[in-house]
């Protein structure tokens, strides 16, 4: 997890050389110590991705931070980067959206509890009751928001409401088993995670663990993914399997894929509040 000596900076470009040496020589002349540094380039794409983790101070000065940032962006420029730069101690807010089923939201709640996702929480909003006593028991607001066919609209508008009121920067998809409009979508755009129950693009869409039954799979997943506007086929951020049989139910299954679905959301979550995700297109590129 980021300390709050340390600052991120993300990269993507075309491929080409001497961008390593551009990015490195941007924070040597503004004496920056480089602390880690990953790369990948993509041989079929010609793309280059990088993520660099460098020496900061929580107490440096607005004006210190804007003269690098400049760096950067001169860099940029000339080599057509996209880049995104976060600072020591700027904390994301994080809302967590649920409905009946509370395995995932009890999970990231008891992480963020023991300081294992750098964030906060700043309330869990769901369509039914069941995890407000969660919410409860870990301090959090907990809005309820019922919803039936003829009030989707009002309600997806409080929640927005509600996620521009919190400054919220990442929402989370905690088995909150509601299609979200495309509008809501667009204005979080890469800033929605889901949790799918089952490994993509495998069993999209409704009840997956019982398409797999009727299929014999042999294997289980789960899949934490960006939401995008078409169901289901967001970027991947993390995924998990695990082996069944023959003998496994459907409520078999269920009971297994639980244990995939909470472990898979919480590392996606961590990902991405660890600036370790850059998405590129359909895809994703995980500094792990």
């Amino acid at each position: 997890m980021p300390t709050d000596a340390t600052a991120t900076l993300l990269v993507a470009c075309p491929d080409r050389e001497g961008v390593i040496a551009a990015v490195a020589t941007a924070l040597a002349e503004a004496n920056r110590n480089i602390l880690d540094a990953d790369q990948h380039a993509d041989p079929v794409d010609g793309r280059f991705f990088m993520r660099v983790a460098f020496q900061a101070s929580a107490t440096e000065t607005d004006d210190q931070r804007a003269e690098l940032a400049a760096r950067i962006d001169r860099v940029a420029t000339q080599l057509a980067m996209t880049t995104r730069l976060r600072w020591p101690a700027v904390r994301r807010r994080m809302a967590i959206l649920c409905s009946k089923q509370t395995h995932c939201v009890a999970d990231l709640l008891w992480r963020h509890s023991i300081g294992e996702l750098d964030a906060d929480v700043t309330r869990v909003i769901s369509n039914h009751a069941d995890a407000e006593p969660l919410a409860d028991g870990f301090g959090h607001n907990y809005e309820r928001l019922p919803i039936t066919p003829e009030t989707k609209l009002e309600q997806e508008a409080r929640i927005v409401e509600l996620l521009e009121a919190d400054a919220t920067d990442l929402v989370v998809l905690a088995r909150y088993m509601q299609v979200l409009s495309p509008a809501l979508v667009d204005r979080f755009a890469g800033r929605i995670i889901n949790i799918h129950h089952s490994f993509l693009p495998a069993f999209a869409g409704a009840k997956p663990y019982h398409q797999a039954f009727e299929k014999g799979v042999k294997l289980i997943g789960a899949t934490a993914h960006y939401v995008t506007a078409d169901l289901d086929e967001g970027p991947i951020i993390a995924q998990q399997t695990r082996h069944v049989t023959h003998r496994d139910t459907v409520e078999d299954l269920v009971r297994k894929g639980r244990d995939l679905e909470r472990v898979t959301l919480a590392e996606a979550v961590r990902l991405h509040l660890e600036d370790r995700v850059i998405v590129d297109g359909a895809k994703t590129i995980v500094f792990e």
